[in-house]
């Protein structure tokens, strides 16, 4: 079998098999012989965050010469993403024989009746594969969907759990208010396990609280009192955090956008449960934070192109606050595309209401949650008086908003899909 065989039957597993109890894959890590014991994770949760606070996190480790793992989802322009080592992605080879390893596991689960591993359970497994294989100390690790039922869930014990800000998404799956999604989310927290968070939200700072106390689970809280941002241009932002050992120290991370203070903030907080000791010091965890970098959050690709993988309505409001900040009279023009099964029509009424938008060009994202790209331009023209175009092949809609752009700003927003085909798109054109 090779590399691209391998990946091909991974992307056609939702096709024919859905979601699994975690039980299935429970046995599925037992026939692989448990490969995330004995690695120190830390387990990370929630709406919107969880990838930012990884990846600082990760950069702090590394930093400390830490052999780190680092586990995401979803991957922007190739699957081996997922899975990295000091934040390089593992190689083809290395994806291959893990899939091999993991593939004769499933073969001998159904042989004894067992389901067929969902696409999200089948990458879990071979991330701690790989992981084990390569020696991982400490391996960041990001839920797929959730939490409580999450395939990352079956992880024992986890020497820490984050749970990141949390806001309407996956409703459908989830419940249909915030007390609910949390209640998901904190699903991962374990006994005695301590738990970082943040606590911005009254109803979900409850229930987590709620979560950690039942279970004997240390739980500290990140409120907007506790860091401040303290300087902001267009590519950066300082903080302080104004806890404990970074009292009136200054940290900078290479993101304009303010919720990054905010998860740069959690990952520091749990910083001081992973390593209290302070062997990665002051300066190594705030030169990491000031180089970490997290692909399609906020992201200057190009001169004067940004990219945001902003998905949901909380997303968005952050993306907006960022908007804002742009100096009057600038032209920005957008870029948009969303999946069927978010409220894209609430997120394009929150960007135009901001009266900042020059011109936008929507585009679609094919697959079985396109939306066709007339659609959303409809949607559009019931906020906006600015022109806009639908393009539906993304290149040509790239190219399109990249010229109307001029001298200005664009902003390519609405789903991580779109924010992977444009970085495609750039890496194979534009470089």
């Amino acid at each position: 079998m090779t590399y691209e065989e391998a990946v091909s039957y991974i992307e056609s597993v939702p096709k024919f098999t859905s979601k699994n109890e975690p039980g299935n894959t429970v046995e599925l890590m037992e026939r692989l012989g448990r490969p995330e014991r004995g690695m120190k994770i830390i387990h990370v949760a929630g709406t919107n965050g969880k990838g930012s606070v990884c990846a600082f996190l990760s950069a702090m480790l590394v930093a400390g010469g830490k052999k780190t793992g680092l586990f995401t989802s979803p991957h922007l322009v190739k699957i081996n993403e997922r899975f990295q080592i000091n934040e390089v992605p593992v190689s083809d080879q290395e994806f291959l024989e893990a899939y091999e390893e993991v593939w004769a596991a499933i073969q001998a689960m159904m042989a004894d009746g067992f389901a067929h591993p969902a696409y999200f359970e089948i990458l879990f497994a071979m991330g701690m594969v790989i992981f084990q294989k390569r020696g991982v100390e400490y391996l960041v690790m990001e839920t797929g969907l959730g939490g409580r039922l999450d395939a990352t869930n079956t992880v024992e014990h986890p020497i820490a759990v984050i749970i990141t800000s949390i806001s309407l998404d996956h409703t459908e799956y989830l419940g249909d208010t915030v007390a609910k999604i949390a209640w998901e989310k904190a699903g991962i927290i374990k006994a005695g396990v301590p738990v970082i968070y943040d606590a911005s939200d009254e109803s979900a700072r409850e229930v987590i609280c709620s979560a950690a106390q039942k279970m004997g689970a240390p739980a500290l809280g990140l409120s907007c009192f506790l860091y401040q941002i303290c300087g902001k241009t267009d590519k950066s932002i300082d903080f302080k955090l104004n806890v404990g050992y970074y009292e009136h120290r200054v940290f900078t991370v290479p993101y304009p956008a303010d919720y990054q203070a905010e998860n740069a903030s959690l990952a520091l907080l749990a910083m001081e449960v992973i390593d209290p000791r302070h062997g990665i010091s002051h300066e190594k965890r705030a030169e990491a934070l000031k180089t970490a970098r997290w692909p399609g959050r906020m992201e200057t690709v190009l001169p004067g192109v940004i990219v945001d993988g902003a998905h949901n309505a909380d997303g968005v409001r952050e993306f907006v606050r960022t908007l804002m900040d742009v100096e009057d009279g600038r032209r920005v023009v957008l870029l948009f595309s969303a999946v069927a099964d978010k409220n894209y029509e609430r997120m394009i009424g929150t960007i135009c209401r901001t009266g900042k938008l020059a011109e936008v060009v929507v585009t679609q994202i094919n697959g079985s949650r396109v939306v066709p790209a007339e659609k959303l331009a409809e949607v559009f023209s019931k906020y906006t008086q600015v022109p806009v175009s639908a393009v539906k092949d993304v290149g040509e809609a790239f190219a399109e908003a990249h010229r109307k752009r001029e001298n200005g700003l664009l902003f390519c927003v609405g789903s991580l899909y779109l924010v992977g085909e444009i970085k495609a798109i750039i890496e194979e054109k534009y470089k």
